[in-house]
C-alpha cells in the first residue's frame, strides 16, 4: 500500500471535513395529511395523495417483498401518520422520508400482488394544488414479478452504482482519506427505541469524528452523508472510491428486547459468520435498502478480477489491524466494550476490495446507560478519542509494515 510512503514522513496541513453527501431535505411540496388516504375501493386499492403544488414523481414495483415505491422531487412527509393513512386491508405497512438530496420516497408494503392500472396527477388551475391518484387492481405473483422494477432512469442510476477501480491506480500525493459512513439515514432511520434514533445519533458520531480527524496532521476525513438522507449500500462504497479512501469507517447502533445487551463493538468481513449477534448484524444492515425500496437483485458489490481479489488480502488484512487497534483504543479511552468487542460478519458495506474496512456498532439503544452516553456529546466523546487513537496508531504500524508488504 504505496500510500504509507507519504504518512511516515511527510507533513500536511490540516483539513476539515469533506462532504460526500449534499444539502438537506427541503420539501418542496406539502402533503395534506388529513384527506390524503390509501383504502380499498370495491376490487381495487386506490392511493391518493393531496399535494400543495405539482412536483415530478414516478411510480414502479418491486418484489421479494412485494411493494409499491412512489419517488417525489419532492413532498414533505412530515405530519403523516402512517398508520392513520393506511386504511387498506391490501396494504401491510407504509414508509416515508427523504431518500437523497432533493427526492423523497413513499414504500407501500402490500400483502398481495397488485398491479398499477392507473397513476395520474391533476392539477388545479385556481391554486395550484395537485392530486395524485394511483389505482392498485388484484394481480398474480408471476405478472408481479414479470413487471417489478425500477424503470430505466439515468438520473437514478446511483441506486445501482457499482465502480469498482483498478487497485494498481492510487493517489501517492495528498492526505491520507479516512471514510466515515453513518448509517441509515432519510427514510431509513436504523434501530430506534424511545424516540431515539440510530440515523441521528451514527451521523451526529460522524461528523463529530470527522472534525477531530481534520485536526491530524495529514489526515483528511470524509462522510457519506452530512444530512438526514438516505444513501443505498453500494452508493456508500462508490462515493468511498471517488474519494479515494484509505479506511472505511461504517457507524451503527442497535437495539434489541431487553437490557441486557451493551457495549461498543468492531466488525470485520467474513464469508463464515455463524454467531447470532453476527447474523443478526448482517440481517439488518442490509435490510435498510429494502426498507426504502431499493432493487438490490443482482446488484453486488463484485470483485471483477484475480488482481482484485489479491487486494483483497491486503486490504481485510490492513482492515484487520485497525480492528485491534480500535478495541485497545476504546478500552484505553474508556468507551464500555461489548463482552465480546471482536467480531466479524457478512456485511456489504465491508466487501470492497479496495480499501481496508470496519464496522463500528458503537452501542445498544435499548440499555438506558449506552442510550444516555450515545445521546450527548459528552457521552460520544470517548468514542471519538478512541478512533482518532486508532487511526494514529494504525498508520504507524502501516507505515513500518509497507516495505514489507511490497516485498
Amino acid at each position: 500500500m504505496t500510500m504509507w510512503a507519504r504518512l511516515a514522513g511527510a507533513v500536511f496541513s490540516c483539513v476539515v471535513a469533506m462532504p460526500l453527501a449534499a444539502q438537506e431535505f427541503s420539501g418542496l411540496a406539502r402533503l395534506d395529511t388529513e384527506e390524503s388516504v390509501v383504502e380499498d375501493v370495491r376490487r381495487a386499492t386506490e392511493l391518493t395523495l393531496f399535494l400543495s403544488q405539482a412536483v415530478p414523481y414516478r411510480v414502479f414495483t418491486l418484489d421479494d417483498p412485494k411493494r409499491l415505491v412512489m419517488d417525489f422531487r419532492e413532498v414533505d412527509f412530515r405530519g403523516l401518520d402512517a398508520e392513520s393513512f393506511d386504511k387498506s386491508d391490501r396494504v401491510d405497512a407504509v414508509r416515508f422520508g427523504p431518500l437523497r438530496p432533493g427526492w423523497s420516497r413513499m414504500i407501500v408494503d402490500l400483502t398481495e400482488p397488485l398491479e398499477v392500472q392507473f397513476a395520474g396527477m391533476q392539477v388545479s388551475e385556481a391554486d395550484g394544488t395537485a392530486i395524485v391518484e394511483v389505482v392498485l387492481r388484484p394481480s398474480n405473483d408471476a405478472d408481479f414479478a414479470a413487471r417489478a422494477g425500477a424503470p430505466n432512469d439515468p438520473d437514478w442510476a446511483f441506486l445501482m452504482a457499482a465502480d469498482p477501480v483498478d487497485p494498481q491506480q492510487s493517489d501517492d500525493t495528498g492526505p491520507v482519506v479516512i471514510v466515515i459512513d453513518p448509517g441509515h439515514g432519510g427514510i431509513d432511520p436504523g434501530a430506534t427505541y424511545q424516540d431515539v434514533l440510530e440515523a441521528d445519533i451514527t451521523l451526529a458520531l460522524a461528523l463529530e469524528l470527522a472534525a477531530a480527524l481534520g485536526r491530524i496532521e495529514g489526515v483528511q476525513p470524509a462522510v457519506t452523508r452530512t444530512a438526514d438522507t438516505f444513501v443505498p449500500l453500494q452508493e456508500r462504497l462508490t462515493l468511498a472510491r471517488g474519494a479515494r479512501a484509505d479506511l472505511f469507517i461504517s457507524l451503527h447502533a442497535d437495539a434489541l428486547r431487553g437490557f441486557q445487551a451493551t457495549g461498543a463493538s468492531v466488525y470485520t468481513l467474513t464469508q463464515e459468520a455463524s454467531e447470532d449477534a453476527s447474523l443478526r448484524m448482517a440481517e439488518r444492515h442490509e435490510s435498510g435498502d429494502l426498507l426504502a425500496g431499493v432493487d438490490l437483485s443482482g446488484q453486488g458489490d463484485e470483485v471483477a478480477t484475480v488482481l482484485q481479489d489479491l487486494v483483497r488480502l491486503e486490504t481485510a488484512a490492513a482492515g484487520e489491524r485497525f480492528a485491534e487497534h480500535l478495541v485497545t483504543a476504546m478500552g484505553d479511552t474508556g468507551v464500555v466494550l461489548n463482552s465480546r468487542p471482536r467480531r466479524q460478519a457478512e456485511l456489504a458495506v465491508l466487501n470492497a476490495a479496495d480499501f481496508p474496512s470496519v464496522l463500528l456498532e458503537v452501542g445498544f439503544l435499548s440499555n438506558a446507560d449506552d442510550r444516555a452516553r450515545l445521546t450527548t456529546p459528552q457521552g460520544r466523546a470517548p468514542i471519538v478519542a478512541a478512533v482518532t487513537l486508532a487511526v494514529g496508531r494504525w498508520a504507524i504500524e502501516e507505515a513500518a509494515l509497507a516495505p514489507l508488504i511490497r516485498q
